[in-house]
């Protein structure tokens, strides 16, 4: 859909340090939803939902809260939005890894947790996952609920692939699936925080390889 709205700043200014743009002037033009969409989860993804306001958020994406609304809703909205399609990426990079079954079990994971310690090192603010970050942001009651259920069906997917892996004779066929899976999880969730406090992808790969010396033996 398109909308008339002010010229938009460049993404890189708008995500810059987290810092909010000066409003543009000038003639309307139409905006890129795509892009005013990348440009919000940056900011969400890089401040929280409560700490980036409105007026943080029409500026950075170059357009009126008029427009804001009517293209999204509202701030909540546009929050599901925006956290929508950091998992769409998700999916295109480390979920993509877990699901290849050229690899074992255990490579597969491996992959995918350097995969994403890349991504976390390598994010503008370093802010480490969205579904982690997002947390600490003060969010309302219904959107917690929802990262929960994203953050569940991660784990979900991790319980998946190591069955799998029981199946195939990767794994021995007493692993506790569920257990294994939380304990994936919690790794992914302290990458997430050790990123977001600095640490080097070395010191990450690290956390993750004596991490996986916990790995049952097939």
């Amino acid at each position: 859909m398109e909308i008339p709205v002010a010229k938009p700043e460049p993404l890189a200014e708008a995500s810059d340090s987290c810092k909010q743009a000066p409003r543009p002037r000038g003639r309307p033009r139409v905006f890129d939803r795509e892009q005013a969409l990348e440009t919000a989860m940056r900011l969400f993804w890089c401040r929280g939902y409560e700490a980036t306001s409105l007026s943080e958020l029409t500026a950075a994406m170059g357009i009126a809260a008029p427009s804001l609304y009517a293209a999204f809703g509202s701030k909540e909205q546009l929050f599901r939005a925006a956290l929508a399609r950091y998992i769409d990426g998700y999916r295109c990079n480390g979920g993509r890894v877990l699901a290849d079954e050229s690899m074992s079990t255990r490579q597969a994971f491996e992959a995918f947790f350097e995969a994403i310690t890349q991504s976390f090192v390598e994010s503008e603010q370093r802010s480490g996952c969205m579904l982690i970050a997002a947390e600490a942001g003060g969010l309302p009651a219904e959107l917690r609920e929802e990262l929960a259920r994203y953050r569940s069906a991660l784990e979900n997917q991790f319980v998946l692939r190591i069955e799998r892996g029981m199946r195939v004779g990767d794994l021995p066929a007493d692993t506790d699936a569920a257990a294994l899976a939380k304990f994936l999880t919690a790794l992914t969730q302290g990458l997430s925080i050790q990123a977001r406090d600095g640490a080097t992808t070395e010191q990450l790969a690290q956390i993750v390889r004596i991490a996986m010396r916990a790995w049952p033996s097939a």
